[in-house]
């Protein structure tokens, strides 16, 4: 995990990024700079910001899975109504 990380991403994780993955023997590496670095299969790789709105470039968010947990009151009232009018009220919907 990376964490307060800004819009612009060091180019030495790209590698990472884009699963650029060798696999050697019984096991994989990555070339993080000029070093080969074992990983293992299972890897996953968390990048956290505090950033309220983050925009990166398209390669970078086409990458990863961007998930948003910052929600504002009134953000969360209107996706609490928006369930409740779907369950009593479809048609409303």
């Amino acid at each position: 995990m990376i964490e307060s990380i800004n819009e612009n991403i060091d180019a030495m994780l790209d590698p990472l990024l884009s699963r650029q993955f060798t696999k050697k023997g019984r096991g994989f590496t990555v070339k993080l700079g000029s070093e080969d670095v074992d990983i293992m299969s299972t890897f996953k790789l968390y990048l956290q910001t505090k950033l309220i709105n983050p925009h990166y470039k398209p390669e970078t968010a086409a990458q990863c899975t961007i998930i948003n947990f910052i929600v504002t009151e009134s953000g969360l009232e209107d996706q609490l109504l928006a369930m409740v009018v779907r369950v009593e009220k479809p048609d409303l919907e």
